[in-house]
Order: structure tokens, then C-alpha cells, then sequence
């Protein structure tokens, strides 16, 4: 109850601190980055609409600004030889891969709960989230922070979760948001030009993949040392798993370097664990699935939206196989 209590609280207030976004662009006191940032909210919305097909509604009308660089923290905790994820499980929105607070405190308390039990955590700032339709999500100044692009992108992100959610399946869900995202700020740079946006969105579209192909190496490895949890001495895996771990690191740190933009994993991470791995694979395991799946229906957005409320529908076996068949056709043709 408590933690329902502050997810209310923090969302009511939200709500409640916003402002108009009309009234701000029309104000002389508003700042004139503000103010042009709010006209490109605008012209987001309306594009998002007319040429992706989201359910806008009243959404992104409000700005709110906050006190920290976030709107919300997420917890994600993950067995000590294992990488899937413990999940919380709520009415009506099933059970997800993480957990979100308000209050950096009340998650960090339950982090040291998980630390005590031997899994592997992470807490990691929300630029934004979204309450599926069931209120107006309200624009806020994390996302005003963001460059240009990717707070377009972002927006498509959210909205997307407006149009199919399969409660109990993050992967399904984030994943679907992250190919809206993708092929919703391609279609705009086509729209639009914006040749900057062009060559940093595909930058990060080559970080993607690159991480991408590092962490199904790694995570490939680790799926096999864990299958031997119970068969060998804990203190044997502990060990290989620090070596998997610290390979993986180094490896991302080298091509980071070459970067000129922070990648998934951020610049210059400190450790990784369990717990980053199940979060990246939760939001891009099956991206390239999705975007399979936009091209088998000729960019056109509505037929994609029903293709996929009818991949969601099937049993979770049998979607997650479907979704992996989706992503093999996708490398087929890279």
C-alpha cells in the first residue's frame, strides 16, 4: 500500500504543477529556448498523429518542471546467476521487469532489500513514463533538456505504449516503443531534413547495434555458466561470471571511445551486472523484430499497430518465437 500511496502522490502532483503548453508560448515572460522547444512539442504531437497513427489525445499539453534531472527512478533487480529479471505485478497492468519511484530513498530501500538477498541491482533516472492512456501525461523539463531529436523521439516512445500493452511482457512492450521511436524520428529527419539529427540518430542507432552484438555474446556466455548454478561451488561461478563481466566492460569501453555521444550503457561505466544486461535486452531484444514487422506492411502504420495487437494475443511462447524469426529476417537483410 505504501508503494501505491507514493506512485499517486508523485503522478497526482505531477499533474496538478503543470501548466499549459499554449498559454506558455503565448506568454512574453516564457523563455524564448522554452518557448521554441514547445512549438516543436506541438509540431511533434500533430506528427505524430497524422503520419504514425499514435493516440495523441490530450497528452504532452502540460509542462512541468522539475527539481531533477528525472521525473521517476527505476529499480530493476536480477538473481545472482540469473538474467531474468524479478518482477513486480500490479492490477490491470500485469507485472513488469522494474519498479518506479518518485523518491530516489524509497528506492533505494528496497534496492538494499534485493542487495541483502544477493541479486544484482541497478536504479537508473526515468526521463519519462507513461500511464497508457488512463490520464494526460503532462510534458516535463527532463525531456526540454534532451537534444531535439531526442525528445521527439521519446515522445513517439510513450505514446507508443498508448497503442498495444501485454501486461507481463516488458520485452514485448519497450521493444515495440523503441522501433516506434526508431522508425518514427526516421520518418520525421525524411519529412523534415534536419541532416545533424540525421547523422546523431544514426549514430546512436550504431551504438544500439554494437552493444547490442556484445551483450548476446555475453549474455550468451552467462546463460551457460548459470544453467550449472547447483552443479558447481558458487565461489567457481562468482569468479567467471566477474571475468564474463569484466570483458564485457572493457569491450564496450573501447568502442566508446570512438563515440561521440554517451551509448546504453552510458561513458565509462564502472561495473556491469545482471541487472544492466536484463534492462538493455528488455528494451532491444525484439526492436529489429518490430521493425521487420513495419516493413512487412509497407511503412503503413495502422496495419502495423493491428499486426501487432495480433502478435500480442498469441501465447507468450509462441509470440516470443514469432518475435525472434521477426529479428533473424531483420539481420538477413542488414
Amino acid at each position: 500500500m505504501a508503494y501505491y500511496a507514493q506512485a499517486i502522490g508523485g503522478h497526482t502532483s505531477l499533474m496538478m504543477s503543470g501548466d499549459s503548453i499554449d498559454d506558455l508560448i503565448d506568454s512574453p515572460a516564457t523563455e524564448t529556448t522554452l518557448r521554441n522547444r514547445l512549438i516543436l512539442v506541438k509540431q511533434t504531437r500533430k506528427f505524430a498523429r497524422d503520419e504514425l497513427s499514435l493516440p495523441v489525445g490530450d497528452a504532452f499539453t502540460d509542462y512541468v518542471e522539475l527539481e531533477q534531472p528525472w521525473v521517476v527512478v527505476n529499480l530493476v533487480a536480477v538473481p545472482e546467476f540469473s538474467l531474468s529479471p524479478h518482477q513486480w505485478c500490479y492490477p490491470v497492468l500485469g507485472c513488469q521487469a522494474y519498479r518506479g519511484y518518485f523518491q530516489l530513498e524509497d528506492a533505494r530501500r528496497e534496492q538494499k532489500q534485493f542487495d541483502q538477498s544477493g541479486y544484482d541491482t541497478l536504479i537508473g533516472g526515468v526521463t519519462a513514463y507513461s500511464t497508457l492512456g488512463w490520464f494526460d501525461d503532462p510534458l516535463h523539463s527532463s525531456f526540454i533538456a534532451l537534444p531535439e531529436e531526442r525528445m521527439l523521439a521519446l515522445m513517439f516512445h510513450e505514446l507508443a505504449h498508448r497503442v498495444v500493452y501485454i501486461g507481463g511482457d516488458t520485452a514485448f512492450n519497450e521493444s515495440f516503443a523503441t522501433a516506434v521511436e526508431l522508425e518514427g524520428l526516421a520518418l520525421w529527419v525524411s519529412r523534415h531534413g534536419n541532416p545533424e539529427w540525421f547523422e546523431r540518430a544514426k549514430e546512436r542507432l550504431q551504438q544500439r547495434e554494437q552493444t547490442l552484438a556484445l551483450v548476446k555474446h555475453t549474455t550468451s556466455r552467462l546463460d551457460e555458466l548459470y544453467r550449472q548454478a547447483g552443479q558447481r561451488p558458487d565461489t567457481e561461478l562468482r569468479a567467471e561470471k566477474t571475468e564474463v563481466l569484466d570483458q564485457l566492460l572493457a569491450e564496450y569501453d573501447r568502442l566508446s571511445e570512438q563515440w561521440q555521444q554517451p551509448g546504453p550503457f552510458g561513458t565509462q561505466p564502472e561495473s556491469l551486472n545482471n541487472a544492466n544486461l536484463a534492462l538493455f535486452r528488455q528494451y532491444n531484444q525484439y526492436v529489429d523484430g518490430f521493425r521487420q514487422l513495419l516493413r512487412d506492411h509497407d511503412y503503413d502504420f495502422p496495419a502495423f499497430y493491428d499486426a501487432v495487437a495480433t502478435l500480442g494475443a498469441l501465447p507468450e511462447p509462441e509470440r516470443q518465437q514469432q518475435l525472434t524469426a521477426l529479428v533473424e529476417r531483420f539481420e538477413e537483410h542488414l
